[in-house]
């Protein structure tokens, strides 16, 4: 809650006299909730108006609370509890998105719209960011994912089964068909989360690659993306990467043994001895160095 509303008192204001510049869609099970709710036990939380000069005299503007503002309305009441709060258009815009942003189970459309209505009246992307307490990145790709009207993503998040998070970091893949085989692959619960970013990044270093000739030489064709060879794809590289790993690990524990190993020589005097006569003593300084540091130990 800003300053604003922290003054702000509670009123009864004639709900005829409230305007909703921006309405949005309600979830018809939730709203009955709320009518039930209000019903039952009366309003547990005021709308937030403010207040506008008109010709007929002053209205109000909603800036928050719709749900409960349109129950009072099927219940057939003329006035609803209110806190009037002092702010100009802007103003108001931002203390909606703020809300939106505040509720638990905000409408993702709304969201994405509201931050897309900042940015139409001139905001820049660091300055939604700034007033909205969201991350440049976030708004930047959210951003993105509506100026590239990427429609199949917006309903995805429409019906919630793709996060909004999610569907900016589909929206940013190379083209439609990969975009398509990710979103079907998340819902799907085949890769989700830090995977599924990880076979967008490795099916997008493919294609480049292919792009720059890699397989020209050998006269292969580009298959069509589908889900699992999507997967596939990903589980090959992991793979290969857990491969890399326990080699690498092996040869840790073979240079391990072999430092500990001349280690135990280097402190025999017999063995010193015979080198010495070789003339075949010294060793690198690194190695040398690594010796005396592990006896050190």
């Amino acid at each position: 809650m800003d300053g604003r509303e922290a003054g702000a008192k509670t009123q009864s204001i004639p709900v005829d006299l409230i305007d909703v510049a921006n309405p949005r869609a309600r979830n018809q099970r939730i709203f009955e909730g709320i009518v039930a709710s209000i019903a039952a036990v009366g309003l547990k939380r005021p709308i937030t108006v403010a207040a506008r000069p008109s010709a007929n005299g002053i209205r109000y503007d909603l800036v928050c609370g719709q749900g409960r503002l349109e129950a009072f309305r099927r219940l057939g009441q003329t006035t609803i509890p209110a806190l009037v709060v002092e702010a100009d258009a802007e103003q108001l815009q931002i203390m909606s998105l703020v809300e939106n942003l505040a509720r638990r189970q905000h409408h993702a459309l709304d969201l994405l719209h509201d931050i897309q209505g900042m940015q139409e009246r001139g905001h820049s992307e660091a300055d939604i960011a700034r007033k909205t307490g969201l991350t440049n990145e976030y708004v930047r790709g959210v951003l993105r994912l509506i100026n590239r009207s990427e429609t199949r993503l917006l309903v995805a998040v429409e019906k919630g089964t793709i996060p909004v998070s999610i569907a900016v970091d589909i929206a940013l893949a190379a083209d439609t068909d990969t975009q398509r085989v990710l979103q079907e692959a998340y819902e799907k619960n085949l890769l989700r989360g830090h995977k599924l970013i990880a076979a967008k990044r490795l099916v997008e270093q493919r294609r480049r690659h292919r792009r720059l000739g890699g397989n020209s030489d050998r006269g292969e064709r580009a298959r069509p993306l589908s889900v699992n060879a999507l997967v596939r794809t990903y589980q090959q590289d992991t793979e290969k990467k857990r491969l890399i790993v326990r080699r690498a690990l092996a040869t840790r524990d073979r240079l391990v043994f072999v430092l500990e190993a001349l280690r135990t020589l280097m402190s025999d005097t017999v063995f010193m001895r015979l080198l010495e006569a070789e003339q075949i003593e010294t060793l690198p300084r690194s190695l040398s160095e690594r010796l005396r540091s592990r006896g050190a130990a």
